[in-house]
């Protein structure tokens, strides 16, 4: 007796995926007024589980409401309510496993 088990395809979101469906947007979500828009720099990201991991950290401090991370260049934009404190997306960007560089 063999459990068969149905994988998700390429570019399907599933809440099971390891990063939630994080890694499978294609833009950060529009600005809301008055929301600051910053873009980081991120070093180690190769594909788009690094990306999914970044997002999903970064996505989990205060304010923010929108993480677009994109490995090829590196970069990561964050829409938030406010300005965040770098140390704290220092730190998330940390626990994922890469290196924040600093502001692009």
């Amino acid at each position: 007796m063999s459990a068969q088990t149905e994988l998700p395809q390429i570019g399907e979101e599933s809440a099971g995926s390891c990063c939630g469906g994080a890694c499978h947007t294609d833009a950060a979500a529009p600005a809301a007024e008055g929301a600051v828009t910053t873009v980081y720099q991120v070093k180690g990201m190769t594909c788009g589980h690094c990306e999914g991991a970044v997002s999903s950290e970064i996505s989990e401090l205060a304010g923010v409401s929108s993480v677009k991370a994109v490995a090829s260049t590196g970069q990561v934009t964050v829409i938030s309510e406010s300005a965040l404190d770098e140390e704290a997306v220092r730190a998330a960007v940390d626990e994922a496993g890469y290196e924040l560089v600093g502001t692009a």
